[in-house]
């Protein structure tokens, strides 16, 4: 349960893309709802007096010196089950990865044993790594996506969770497939139903997905038939499109269309809808999905394994498209948001400034396209959260208080200070760029410790 609590520190935000603010020495009092009611910066004439009567009460939690709360993170595309996998066959092409590794593991997920100690596993790791809003992919079996669910509330995680849905017997194997439409989509409700129904998630911090896997998983059929069900049930849709030469082709040549004009044919193109990856959206796909408010979780790290492209980060803001960062484990080697974040502004140098030395510096790369720390930050806070429409990601009245509590003094962590160089703006840039797991001291989830040295 999370409590009444005045917490007094400095505070690291980024509401506004490109921009960060540091409330330094500020009060952020959280309700007992674990709402955040009032953010009082240290020039207030009320400051000294609320922080006094807090500490009467009982409700003042000092921060501390050396240490800094940031918003928690927002990963937008995970795959649960594929954490056993992480940081392996990363030599190979998706679609021979998929069919070697990862549907093999995925089917093991029959066995719920095997899956509790996976789920569980993951979903300690990303909280200890300062992840408090996790978007998942788990697989086709209802019972372990319950599971998921499962943990997923135990541990006070805030996640939106998809059984997924995959049918196409031209592209699955028949030992890990729905048996049918019919029974994709009875897994699919029977997860929606658990995860609302679910009594210790009356605060609804587990949310239901709607998951096709992509398009050559499914069968038209099912693809129309889960657009329906979204739209009934009023449900997050996660999907993959544009990911890689391979899988953009595939689309082309069985739809005669993108991946995106066809998402958006079955009703799975949707305000609510996140779509993994578009390392090789055009254009017109992007108005499309601007036109349709869905977001784009991108993943730089597992994009430079499996999506053959550099995702045009910039030209997609541009565009207006929401935007948010994803490890989409287990593509991406990293569970870290941290090394996320790293990896969106180097991919962004990279496509800014190319990688063949056979060409000149006029003509070797994509001049204007990089992006900076600041916008990395607000993507994986801020960012995310917009693109998923939650309350989260920012110090802010009626925000939920999701945060991470950062000691750059942990004894074996990596971010060293030095007073004579360091000022508030040097400080978060160390925090992004060498911060690790160590330097996370504690981890609130509305309100409630979730890791860290002090758990509810």
């Amino acid at each position: 349960m999370a409590r009444a609590a005045l917490y007094a520190g400095t505070f690291f935000h980024a509401p506004i893309r490109g921009e960060v603010a540091c409330l330094e020495d500020a009060l952020v009092e959280v309700n007992a709802d674990g709402i955040i009611a009032a953010v009082t910066l240290a020039d207030d004439p009320n400051a000294a007096t609320l922080k006094r009567e807090a500490d009467r009460r009982g409700d003042l939690v000092r921060i501390g010196a050396g240490a800094y709360v940031l918003p928690g993170f927002v990963d937008l595309h995970i795959h649960a089950p594929q954490y056993p996998q992480l940081g392996t066959a990363l030599h190979l092409p998706l679609e021979v990865w998929l069919q070697q590794h990862t549907f093999p593991l995925e089917a093991r997920y029959a066995d719920l044993a095997f899956a509790g100690r996976v789920y569980e596993a993951l979903i300690d790791d990303l909280l200890a790594q300062g992840t408090t809003t996790a978007l998942m992919f788990a697989t086709v079996h209802a019972d372990a996506t319950r599971l998921l669910v499962d943990h997923a509330v135990a541990k006070g995680m805030r996640a939106l969770i998809g059984k997924v849905a995959m049918d196409n017997p031209d592209q699955c194997p028949d030992f890990y497939r729905d048996a049918s439409v019919d029974a994709a989509l009875a897994g699919t409700r029977a997860v929606i139903d658990h995860a609302r129904a679910h009594l210790d998630n009356r605060a609804g911090l587990v949310r239901p997905v709607v998951t096709p896997r992509f398009i050559p998983s499914c069968t038209d059929a099912l693809l129309g038939e889960l657009g329906a069900m979204a739209k009934a049930c009023g449900c997050h849709i996660q999907t993959h499109c544009s990911e890689s030469d391979w899988e953009h082709g595939y689309v082309q040549t069985r739809m005669s269309r993108s991946d995106t004009e066809s998402l958006d044919g079955f009703g799975l193109l949707t305000r609510h809808t996140i779509l993994a990856h578009g390392t090789l959206l055009t254009t017109t796909d992007m108005d499309r999905i601007a036109s349709r408010g869905a977001g784009v979780a991108h993943c730089p790290l597992s994009n430079v394994y499996f999506s053959n492209a550099v995702f045009p980060l910039k030209a997609a803001l541009a565009k207006g498209l929401r935007v948010g960062l994803g490890t989409d484990i287990a593509g991406g080697p990293s569970a870290s948001m941290f090394d996320t974040a790293r990896m969106a502004v180097a991919a962004s140098r990279l496509l800014d400034e190319g990688v063949d030395p056979a060409k000149d510096q006029a003509s070797r790369g994509t001049p204007g396209v990089r992006i900076d720390w600041q916008t990395a930050f607000h993507l994986a806070t801020a960012g995310g959260a917009a693109a998923l429409d939650l309350p989260v990601g920012t110090f802010e009245p009626g925000r939920a208080f999701d945060a991470m509590v950062i000691d750059t003094a942990a004894k074996a962590g990596t971010v060293r200070l030095f007073d004579e160089v360091d000022d508030s703006v040097s400080i978060l840039q160390k925090i992004l760029f060498t911060a690790s797991r160590t330097n996370v001291r504690q981890v609130f989830v509305q309100g409630r410790a979730v890791a860290g040295t002090a758990r509810a």
